[in-house]
């Protein structure tokens, strides 16, 4: 007796499947369709992005979820990169952003930019993450022509805008320029040297009338 005790405890007991309560749920799967036609239904929030990834098709690259409002003109002879979530607007006039042989046009994250904004690089023209470009700025990084000689172009120096910057309307920087980090323009400046991060400048030429 004490035998049959002995080799029914050596028996391994039978397994027993888990409750289907305790077993774990796969994640779930959106339907991408689902979401197409949930976008569809939210016109205001799609065809900016539908209309920003057509107008902006001859840049080099550009990041996620961008968005145009109003017209934009590219000309890409050299290369144009956008980070991700460009909020443009160029609805009362548009936007231009022109990279001549061997220039070069750098965007960052989350940069807004107003209508009437033009953009041109011979060289380079550097905008940092969260920077905000008020309407009709002309950032360029080549004056076109020489003085005493209009036929020849004249020298390019690289424009490099740090993050943070925030440029008023009608601002205009001109080439070899370095605006520094969290630094604002007033608007009408004309902008001939660099500014100091955190400080805001104003006035033609723009000068620094306050730190912060």
């Amino acid at each position: 007796m004490a035998r049959e005790q002995l080799e029914r405890s050596e028996v391994p007991a039978p397994a027993v499947a888990a409750p289907a309560a305790s077993l774990p749920v796969p994640p779930h799967q959106p339907n991408r369709l689902k979401l197409l036609l949930k976008a569809l239904r939210q016109p205001a929030r799609v065809w900016p992005l539908l209309r920003a990834k057509w107008a902006l098709r001859r840049c080099t690259s550009v990041g996620p979820w961008p968005r145009l409002f109003g017209r934009v003109l590219v000309r890409n002879y050299g290369r144009i990169t956008i980070g991700e979530r460009l909020l443009m607007y160029g609805g009362t006039v548009r936007c231009e952003l022109v990279a001549d042989p061997g220039g070069i046009i750098e965007i960052g994250n989350r940069v807004f930019i107003n209508y009437g904004v033009s953009i041109s690089a011979h060289k380079l023209v550097k905008i940092g993450n969260r920077c905000q470009i008020g309407n009709y700025t002309l950032i360029m990084d080549n004056d076109y022509h020489q003085a005493g000689n209009k036929t020849m172009l004249g020298e390019s120096k690289p424009i490099i805008l740090e993050d943070d910057v925030w440029l008023g309307a009608r601002v205009i920087v001109l080439k070899g320029v370095t605006i520094g980090q969290g630094a604002v323009i007033g608007a009408g400046s004309v902008v001939t040297r660099s500014i100091p991060p955190r400080s805001v400048a104003v006035g033609q030429p723009a000068k620094v009338v306050k730190t912060f």
